[in-house]
Formats: C-alpha cells, structure tokens, sequence
C-alpha cells in the first residue's frame, strides 16, 4: 500500500466496523424470511422498507466505533440522531438499498463517513455482494478494492450514461424527476441507469462509469461517504441547484466536472417543484 493511500486511523475504525456489518447483511440476505422485513410510513405516505438487518447492521457499526472513539458521536438512519454540529460525527446508513435487499436484489451496500467540524474526512462504501470495497480519504483520492480511480473526461451529454434516483414521493418531486429525465434524453445521452442504492450510483460517478447521478431528495446518510468519494476522484457534487451540498436531506448532483454546467442547466430547471398542499 503506497504511502498515498495508507488508511489513517478513522478509516481503519471505519472499514473493520462495515466489515462487521458485512457480515449480519450477508446472513440475513441468505436467509430473508429472518430479516423480519416491514414497511414504512409517514402520514401514511410510503416511505420505503427497514428489516432486522438494518437495525442490527447499525447497532454493530456504532458499538463498534464508539469502543475506540468514545467521544464521537452518530447521526445515522434507524436509530441515531446526533446533531450536525458535533465536532467528530460519523454519518452511517447500514444498509442502503433496503428495497433492493428485501426483494432479493443483491445490490446494496453499507455507507460509513467521518466528518469532522462539518467537513468530510474519510468515508467507506461497502458492497457485500460483490465485496467491493471503495475508500476515500480528504486529499489522499479515492479507491475501489485499494486501486485508484478517477472520474471519466466525457465533455459532451451525447457520449455519456448518466443515473438517476427516485424518492419515495409519488407525486411532484417523481414528476420533476421524470421532466428532467425526458429532458436529459432529448440531448441525446447514451441512456439512463436507476438501481436504488444512491451511495453505489454515487460511486459509478467516481469510476467513471457515469458521467452524472442525480436526485431531488436524499438523506446524509445516503451521501455522506460517496460525495467525498466523487470529489476526491475529480468530480463535482453540489445541489440540483448548484448550491454547496448540506450536511442534511438535499437534492444532489454529481458529476466528472466537465459535466456539471450542462447536466445542472437541465436538472435546475425541474427542481423548484412544488408538493399538494405546500
């Protein structure tokens, strides 16, 4: 391992503790009947899948993190709500893609990222599946399985894939996201991908397999790792509107850069939508 990128010590607490998770995702994926899948809602509006994987995958991370780090804290989407102010906060979705997991589709991954007084440190991307593992650490690049990558060079919409995340809501923000989507297509790309896991979609980005991924609505937890993944590989992330990503549920746009003008021109376009009754 170069010296270029040796893990520092947060990125080591975080790779042994998504290996941890790695291992209640798998066992439970094998066997889905005991994941004890359930859905849920919010004001009686969809709001997507948790199973006992999740919640137990988490719980594994946290515990595991917090025996060595014991003065950090944890925002994280089953069971975490540590404020975004705090100095050593880790942002963890333990298991992104819970529809995908729960319908037998083995695309998924496991999302774990240091942010220190706001800032991304480090973060890992861990595919159980295929035991892809994707690192990155502020101003030391990014990495797939310790090897380096970059995004692609792709200048022009008509030489490049891009992909696509839907949220949960059936009603404007989906109608926004199929706008945009048409319109993408009108500028002649070679097509659209949408898999349900944002944090790989994200990755693709930073390997350069497609020149763009964006959504209207996302979690932190769903983006904390993979931005700084996208970044450190030469890309861009910012809003749909072109605004520096929050640390807190946002629209987001990632691209290799030469892209970003062209693809946010369009997005942009589709992002002041409204939802009933707002």
């Amino acid at each position: 391992m170069t010296s270029e990128n040796t893990p520092s010590s947060e990125l080591t607490v975080a790779i042994n503790a998504a290996r941890k998770a790695e291992q209640i995702l798998s066992s439970y994926f094998s066997d889905l009947a005991s994941a004890e899948i359930r859905t849920k809602y919010t004001n009686e509006e969809f709001q997507g899948v948790v199973t006992k994987a999740d919640i137990e995958a988490e719980r594994a991370i946290v515990d595991d993190i917090r025996r060595q780090l014991p003065d950090h804290q944890f925002l994280a989407e089953e069971e975490h709500t540590a404020t975004l102010e705090s100095e050593h906060l880790w942002v963890i979705d333990p298991l992104d893609g819970t529809n995908n997991f729960a319908h037998g589709i083995p695309h998924f991954a496991i999302s774990i990222a240091y942010y220190r007084k706001g800032a991304p440190q480090c973060g890992v991307i861990l595919n159980p599946t295929t035991g892809d593992l994707f690192t990155t650490q502020r101003g030391k690049g990014s990495y797939w399985n310790a090897n380096p990558v970059s995004v692609n060079q792709h200048q022009s919409l008509e030489n490049t894939m891009i992909a696509v995340g839907f949220y949960y809501d059936r009603g404007a923000m989906m109608k926004a996201t199929l706008n945009a989507v048409e319109a993408l297509f009108h500028q002649k790309i070679h097509g659209i991908r949408r898999f349900g896991t944002a944090a790989l979609d994200l990755v693709q980005v930073g390997l350069g397999r497609f020149g763009g991924y964006f959504e209207y609505e996302l979690s932190p937890w769903d983006f904390a790792a993979a931005r700084l993944f996208v970044e450190e590989a030469g890309g861009t992330v910012t809003t749909c509107k072109g605004t520096p990503l929050p640390l807190e549920k946002s629209s987001v746009l990632a691209t290799n850069s030469k892209l970003h003008p062209l693809i946010l021109e369009i997005v942009s376009q589709h992002a002041d939508f409204q939802q009933p009754g707002i």
